[in-house]
């Protein structure tokens, strides 16, 4: 039988394990990202370890989140991040250079290759034909230390394109719908590989967004073949040679088969406060828009752009409409300008915003309050922009354009002159921000660490406690994101300061869980979250796993946990149980007193218990799916006290 592209990555990368879904497989890394959100904590984590340097085929060190100075926190933060750069063999990107992911793709993206980054985002590479996967910043400093990571072996859903899009219809319109068929639970384990005739209508910029926002959906990551069209984008890039075909055998074998007619997608909108909130931009035509924002990982590309500046071009944005554009990387920003297409989105009336992830985060660009913000970007959780009022829909650049003009949702299909932006046989090429590229994968030795007061050093865990003895610290509902548990936005400068960042836990939520867990802790009593269905959905944040862990959290009960952050749980010794019986949910309340008498025997071994719930009376049975490595890392606290160890 013949091999998806999913699997011959696998078994090109495999170092332990079966190619069995739903087994435990370790894979080979070649190259890792990072962003500075992230970075910090993971470099950290891999100076902890004590090796020389990296031993990845290559990795980067981009910063890209917190590129605006608003205190000393941020610049710091970069300084530490350049000199173990220099000193590691990491290739260090400076901030104004771009989104990791967009430059990533351009730069050093390569088919058949397995990337791991601790951005959420990371399968963007999966345009270009990479396994990209997205996980948290201590799997990615194992990696960089030459060790495997390991994930669930998954299931391959093929993503079956026939026919072409209509003009005014792009790549977002398509991850919009494939979300409003899969939804953004219950995917876990999988993967979806797009194949099929439509395949060879999307050029790899179309790819990559489609790719990106595959993130929402929750599955491990998508990607695409590396055919011809992957081919001529390497070659403008001027890396042709990095090529190599990569498509899935004639008579491969999927799980599962979702056939999408391209043309007969319709432009679509993700509505609040969730990217599985889908609709019709038809469905919504006339409704007032405050404030369009292009750009982000998702649609900055120079394709996505260049569409833009040439539906504003000669006109006027809305007056009543607040406009801002953000590129993707500095080679974006360079071609637009030497084409003119900035001076027409200036002409326009549209603000130029920094090369950077910026308003995704909500690190500016807020809307007023209940205002209605079209946006390009990959999510709208509730107050993630900044305004907890704002109302946030994610569409296309086309989709934004038109509001743009109109000042309303239109749908763009209705526009005249639609563009067709085509592939440049050859990009702007600058690479001179990226920095050590010459001496990546070697280092420089004696290269001094810069630390600045905000650069606070890895909390320690202790090994799993016998028993299990403390409180529902606090009780959520279903689609809780690592924004929930861990604030972005202004919070972010605390990154690499772990007690200070813990003060922001549920703050959105709850701002009292801080106090009161950390009572909790140095009373010695142990913490647990207990919360419904997809916990930790969102960002690859490990802060949101690491900074409960600082309170004492030893325990998260759950109707469901999403894949990165269960991931990320483990690794930092906090036992992911899900309840045997989901109405049990309702069997406890926040502030209940739990136990159970035999923690360590049930981690040990299948991971059944029965939790009391001592306050009510009651008890609940509870499951913890392990494998014999999970098993191990939660018995030593995580995955650095188990690296210490010897046992990872």
């Amino acid at each position: 039988m013949g091999r998806t592209v999913v699997e011959k990555i696998l078994t090109a990368h495999r170092v332990s394990g079966d190619l069995i879904p739903g087994r435990e497989l370790a894979v080979r890394i070649d190259q890792t990202l990072t962003q500075d959100a992230t970075g910090t904590m993971a470099y950290l984590q891999f100076e902890s370890m004590g090796l020389a340097r990296a031993k990845t085929e290559l990795s980067v060190s981009y910063v890209d989140h917190n590129t605006i100075q608003v205190g000393f926190e941020n610049a710091d933060d970069h300084a530490y991040l350049r000199s173990v750069a220099q000193r590691y063999g990491v290739i260090y990107s400076r901030p104004g250079n771009g989104i990791c992911h967009q430059l990533h793709l351009e730069r050093f993206g390569r088919p058949g290759k397995t990337l791991l980054g601790s951005d959420s985002h990371t399968p963007t590479g999966g345009g270009i034909g990479m396994l990209a996967i997205g996980a948290g910043g201590i799997d990615v400093a194992v990696a960089l230390g030459g060790w495997p990571f390991y994930l669930t072996c998954p299931k391959v859903t093929l993503v079956r394109l026939r026919d072409a899009l209509r003009p005014g219809v792009s790549a977002k319109d398509v991850i919009l719908q494939v979300l409003s068929v899969y939804g953004t639970k219950g995917n876990v384990g999988r993967v979806l590989e797009y194949g099929g005739p439509g395949v060879a209508t999307l050029d790899v910029p179309s790819r990559a967004t489609i790719t990106n926002m595959g993130a929402e959906l929750g599955v491990t990551t998508s990607v695409f073949p590396s055919d011809d069209n992957t081919r001529r984008f390497l070659a403008a890039q001027g890396r042709e040679a990095d090529w190599s075909e990569l498509i899935a055998d004639a008579d491969a074998s999927y799980d599962q088969v979702l056939d999408l007619d391209l043309s007969a997608v319709a432009p679509m909108a993700a509505c609040p406060h969730s990217p599985g909130n889908i609709t019709t931009i038809a469905s919504l035509a006339g409704r007032k828009v405050n404030q369009v924002l292009i750009g982000s990982c998702t649609n900055s590309s120079y394709r996505d752009l260049k569409t833009v500046a040439l539906l504003l071009r000669g006109k006027k944005v809305h007056p009543e409409v607040e406009v801002g554009v953000a590129p993707g990387s500095r080679q974006v920003v360079l071609m637009l300008a030497k084409e003119g297409l900035l001076a027409d989105f200036v002409a326009a009336g549209v603000r130029i915003l920094e090369n950077a992830c910026g308003f995704c985060i909500g690190n500016h660009m807020s809307p007023g309050t209940d205002a209605v913000s079209l946006r390009t970007n990959n999510r709208n959780f509730e107050g993630r922009s900044g305004t907890a009022s704002a109302q946030v829909y994610l569409v296309s650049p086309e989709t934004a354009a038109a509001a743009a003009l109109t000042g309303v949702f239109t749908d763009p299909c209705t526009l005249k002159d639609l563009p067709a932006v085509k592939e440049p046989e050859r990009y702007g090429i600058d690479d001179s921000m990226f920095l050590f590229a010459e001496t990546a994968g070697k280092g420089v030795p004696g290269t001094a660490i810069v630390r600045g007061p905000n650069i606070g050093q890895v909390p320690a865990n202790t090994p799993l406690p016998e028993k299990l003895d403390g409180v529902a610290a606090i009780k959520v509902g279903d689609k809780i994101t690592t924004d929930h548990i861990m604030p972005a936005g202004a919070r972010l400068k605390y990154r690499s300061n772990v007690p200070a960042y813990s003060q922001y836990v549920f703050e959105s939520v709850d701002k009292d869980f801080h106090t009161r867990a950390a009572a909790n802790r140095d009373a010695g009593r142990h913490n647990v979250i207990v919360a419904g269905e997809s916990y930790g959905q969102g960002s690859s944040r490990e802060h949101a796993a690491m900074c409960p862990m600082y309170l004492g959290v030893k325990v998260v009960l759950a109707r469901s946990i999403e894949r990165i952050h269960l991931a990320n749980l483990i690794n930092f010794g906090i036992v992911p149980f899900s309840f045997a019986n989901p109405a049990d949910y309702d069997a406890i309340a926040a502030g209940d007193w739990l136990a159970i008498d035999n923690l360590r025997a049930v981690v040990s071994g299948d991971g059944r218990a029965e939790l009391k719930n001592l306050t009510q009376g009651k008890c609940i049975p509870v499951v913890a799916t392990l494998t014999a490595r999970q098993k191990r890392l939660l018995l030593a606290g995580g995955l650095l006290p188990a690296v210490a160890r010897g046992e990872a």
